[in-house]
């Protein structure tokens, strides 16, 4: 078992941080192209009849749910953050959780990228859409989250061993006591 200095190299904080800002940044931008090339116009088929580039101003989540929900949103996103903080904080920068970051980071940069939009635009800009199965429009933010979701899953269903996910548990959550196993 690894023991939890709280010490995490120069060199970790900067792959996860400047990693993080790379993602929202590809987001932000865009963005920033689908609000200048897409808004107010005819939506621009990259595959005809399978997907398109589509501006939407969603004031909603997923699948158009939670309309207007502004306030919602945004302190679900900052307990969200507050999450992030902590499990990089009490994890150590060892090789085994490493998914554990790239995962955080595709969340956080994803939640983080919605967010800067919900608090600026009070809309989130969405512009990619596969007609061929009328999927709801998204963004590079929402690609982060789903894949970020997608990879917890995967690698905490198949990758992770029991002692892997009590040592976590153990890690983030000091204050819990043990059972009569030790664990």
């Amino acid at each position: 078992m690894s023991q939890n200095t709280g010490k995490k190299s120069l060199g970790f904080h900067l792959i996860f941080w400047l990693g993080s800002v790379c993602l929202l940044l590809l987001d932000q931008w865009t963005k920033y192209l689908a609000c200048i090339h897409l808004k107010d116009r005819i939506p621009v088929s990259v595959i005809e009849d399978v997907f398109c580039l589509q501006y939407l101003e969603n004031r909603g989540a997923a699948f158009g749910i939670l309309q207007g929900q502004k306030v919602f949103f945004v302190l679900i996103t900052l307990v969200f953050l507050f999450l992030v903080f902590w499990i990089y904080h009490c994890l150590p920068a060892d090789r085994r959780f490493y998914p554990v970051y790239v995962t955080m980071m595709l969340l956080l940069s994803g939640a983080v990228g919605n967010f800067i939009d919900r608090i600026f635009r009070n809309y989130v800009v969405d512009f990619f859409y596969f007609e061929l199965i009328n999927f709801p429009i998204f963004n590079v933010a929402d690609i982060y989250v789903t894949c970020g979701a997608a990879l917890f899953f995967i690698v905490f269903i198949f990758v992770y061993k029991e002692e892997d996910v009590n040592e976590m548990s153990r890690l983030l959550f000091p204050w819990k006591k043990k059972d009569k196993n030790g664990k």
